[in-house]
């Protein structure tokens, strides 16, 4: 009599190995997903920073001015002049740049010196200049913010700003360079990496966010005090 074979013939499917074998097109999967809606966020915050434009009347209380841009503090001098708001918060001055330095870089803030220009000097980031605004904006009741910095900057500075000030009107004013080239930035490898960093930062400040609401409702007013 023959001896009974244990050994399954060749063509008989092994139930094991098909399984494993679903695990790669599983993640495959996955990870298209994951591209493609990383690919369309990406493509909005593109939309968003190229098609920015200033708001020709809005006006607010307070003007809170991010500084790291060139433009940006003759932007927010220029509404202050207009009086499309009372006051102006420079943010993120440098602590050992004196004020008398900063007016001497920008002429025309002279004429503002003393009377309803204050100098932030806390801050040293984004997060930092949420925090800042939020004590300056409490400080004098202000209701609401408008926000002066680049274009590119605006997404996570309002993110910030937003945790920071939820019961304030926030109305951005995003500061556009020109010579940047944002709109033709496939062409641009310097305009590219500008938008490919900033698009970066601005999705770990909304994880991070998410991060701290999750922890609780007290979770965004402790870490702006705190800054």
């Amino acid at each position: 009599m023959p001896a009974r074979r244990d050994t399954p013939p060749a063509d008989r499917p092994v139930r094991g190995v098909r399984s494993w074998g679903r695990v790669p097109r599983a993640m495959l999967a996955v990870a298209g997903l994951a591209v493609v809606l990383v690919g369309g966020d990406f493509a909005h915050f593109v939309w968003t920073v190229t098609t920015a434009a200033p708001p020709t009347d809005a006006r607010a209380d307070g003007i809170v001015v991010l500084t790291g841009g060139a433009e940006r503090i003759p932007n927010g001098i220029a509404l202050l002049a207009a009086g499309r708001g009372s006051r102006m918060l420079i943010s993120g001055v440098n602590p050992q740049v004196s004020e008398a330095a900063v007016a001497k870089d920008k002429p025309s803030l002279a004429a503002f010196n003393g009377c309803c220009v204050d100098f932030g000097r806390e801050a040293a980031d984004t997060i930092g200049n949420a925090a800042e605004a939020r004590k300056w904006v409490e400080a004098h009741g202000f209701r609401s913010v408008m926000v002066v910095t680049s274009a590119y900057h605006i997404p996570r500075s309002l993110a910030e700003f937003s945790e920071a000030l939820p019961d304030r009107t926030l109305i951005p004013y995003p500061v556009v360079r020109s010579e940047l080239e944002l709109d033709a930035w496939w062409r641009n490898p310097a305009a590219a990496r500008l938008l490919g960093a900033e698009y970066l930062k601005y999705l770990l400040a909304r994880a991070r966010l998410l991060v701290e609401r999750a922890g609780g409702p007290s979770s965004g007013a402790d870490r702006s005090t705190t800054l």
